[in-house]
């Protein structure tokens, strides 16, 4: 198939664009100026396999948790070029786009990015039975959560972070940690592609980013 997809969920964004085998894959470490590249990537993705963004067969996003712009950015692009081409896109939740990699192992995958103020967004799963709901999670209750389980694995971009805070209440559970991030526009198109084989529609125009958490904006608004 012939594809775009984005991972604008943290600061590091990736953008890959897929043409039947061949796959080009581009990762942006660039904090606040993803706003003055994301255009310009995805048009250096396309050209580097040989595409053009009416050519594509759908495109896929990381539709949240995550950063506030980084998502805002990202289901933005995808939108124009439904809008512009009728390109369906495909909202992938983050936490199941970092914890499919490792589906396939006989062992709960708990997802991690830190959300600051003492929480994590969240995800605790074995196979297709979920353990904990993703959600914007005090570490507390992630700990209470984990307490009962003899080994994990946790993934995601801050699983370092989430691991020492966990081991240092709980010497007695086995923790596996990828010493290296997975490239999540493949988790992106295997996912989507899934969707489309089980006939699941795209976003409407009505669907936005899943943020789990109030923005600062709002949570002022309802205090007043």
């Amino acid at each position: 198939m012939k594809a775009l997809c984005i991972d604008g969920a943290i600061s590091r964004m990736t953008i890959a664009a897929k043409n039947d085998d061949k796959i080009f894959t581009v990762i942006y470490d660039i904090g606040m100026k993803q706003s003055e590249s994301i255009v310009p990537a995805i048009d250096y993705a396309l050209e580097k396999v040989g595409l053009k963004a009416s050519e594509l067969d759908y495109t896929a996003i990381a539709i949240g948790p995550g950063s506030f712009t980084g998502l805002r950015l990202s289901i933005s692009a995808v939108k124009a070029i439904e809008l512009a081409y009728n390109v369906p896109v495909y909202g992938i939740p983050t936490l199941n786009m970092y914890a499919y990699e490792f589906e396939g192992f006989d062992i709960p995958v708990l997802t991690a990015i830190d959300a600051n103020k003492d929480r994590f967004y969240s995800s605790l799963s074995e196979g297709t039975k979920v353990l904990m709901e993703a959600g914007d999670w005090e570490t507390e209750h992630i700990i209470k959560t984990v307490k009962k389980q003899k080994k994990i694995i946790i993934c995601g971009p801050d699983r370092f972070k989430l691991k020492e805070l966990i081991e240092a209440e709980n010497k007695k559970i086995n923790i596996f940690v990828p010493a290296t991030a997975n490239i999540t526009t493949e988790s992106l198109f295997a996912l989507a592609e899934k969707d489309i084989e089980n006939k699941k529609p795209g976003l409407k125009d009505i669907d936005g980013p899943v943020y789990l958490r109030a923005s600062e904006a709002e949570i002022k608004l309802s205090e007043k």
